[in-house]
């Protein structure tokens, strides 16, 4: 399936005029502010951004864009990493990039387009000696820094749909609930299999990357799907992006026995036939995570179609309900042999 060209240019060298000269004038990233104990207050302490308002990424900081995207109530999302001097990318085949001490991992999250367009929030992710540290930083009304969030907060806006939301910007420790595996926080993005070959060669010719690695862009580029594309790879990339972060083998929600990672192929792990952990609430009157053929019978689905506490999944980041994932999977379970 063909990458659309808007993700093709997310490359190395795609700031060009005002924008390329506000990257040359800006002081280096701070590389202590991200290897140091500290908690920078503000956002442009690091020095991720040539120009913040405009998402204009400094030297060392390059932008990046996934096939497949997590739904966040229809927000735009700006990704980029950051890499000291003289380090790289190792690839582990299709799975996550694996990234040196002293890298970032930033996620810009803005609503509206044009004059109208708003920075709500930037997620950072920090590799520090010990591991990784979350932040979440929340833009202020000039638009011209981004605060540390350590409680996180609220934002009454509304989506590109039309639904006006509250908007949770997630504290520090529900950071840690998403990016968490056996207790450690981890990236959950940037794996090979969800970013474009285009991209990954720009890395491998700017010494960013050190080899192409089998299996990229494995899984599908979600802008690309219509009525007549399969539904099962789809849905299976969906559910690896939203859901399989907490729903697989020590993540968040492993305790539910559900493993809704792309490379898992046993249908009963990822829901089919499988009967809840606990039934409550969020099951409804429903026996099975999926029900073959009858998606109007199934937990999952169930819980993907509602906003309502309790019910909604995922739990955290979601305030509206993304119709057109729940339609895809839907389509993929009726099309299941009963």
């Amino acid at each position: 399936m063909k990458w659309p060209a808007a993700l093709l240019t997310l490359s190395l060298v795609t700031l060009g005029g005002a924008m390329a000269d506000a990257r040359l004038a800006a002081p280096p990233v701070a590389d202590g502010a991200i290897t140091s104990a500290a908690f920078p207050a503000k956002l442009s302490d690091f020095g991720f951004f040539a120009d913040g308002a405009r998402q204009v990424p400094n030297t060392g900081v390059h932008p990046y864009a996934l096939g497949t995207p997590l739904w966040s109530d229809g927000a735009e999302k700006l990704r980029f990493i950051y890499l000291p001097q003289g380090t790289q990318l190792i690839a582990d085949g299709e799975g996550l990039l694996q990234f040196p001490v002293g890298a970032a991992i930033l996620k810009t999250f803005a609503f509206g387009e044009g004059k109208d367009r708003r920075l709500i929030e930037t997620r950072v992710l920090l590799h520090r000696a010990d591991g990784w540290v979350a932040l979440p930083y929340r833009w202020n009304a000039e638009q011209t820094d981004a605060t540390l969030a350590i409680a996180g907060g609220r934002i009454d806006l509304v989506t590109p749909a039309g639904e006006a939301i509250s908007y949770a910007i997630p504290n520090k420790n529900q950071c840690k609930t998403c990016h968490s595996i056996d207790n450690k926080v981890v990236p959950i993005g940037p794996k090979t299999r969800n970013l474009s070959v285009r991209w990954l060669g720009d890395m491998l010719k700017a010494g960013k990357l050190d080899r192409l690695p089998p299996g990229a862009a494995t899984m599908p580029v979600w802008a690309g799907y219509t009525a007549k594309s399969p539904a099962e790879p789809f849905a299976r990339a969906y559910l690896d992006v939203n859901c399989a972060h907490c729903h697989q083998p020590g993540g968040g929600a492993s305790n539910s026995g559900l493993d809704l990672r792309w490379e898992q192929r046993d249908p009963h792990a990822f829901g089919i036939g499988k009967r809840p952990v606990a039934a409550g609430r969020g099951a409804g009157e429903y026996e099975f995570s999926i029900v073959a053929g009858h998606p109007d019978q199934s937990i999952l689905l169930y819980r993907m179609a509602s906003a309502a506490p309790g019910i909604a999944m995922p739990e955290l980041g979601k305030a509206s309900v993304d119709k057109q994932g729940v339609a895809v999977v839907r389509r993929w379970i009726a099309e299941m042999p009963e």
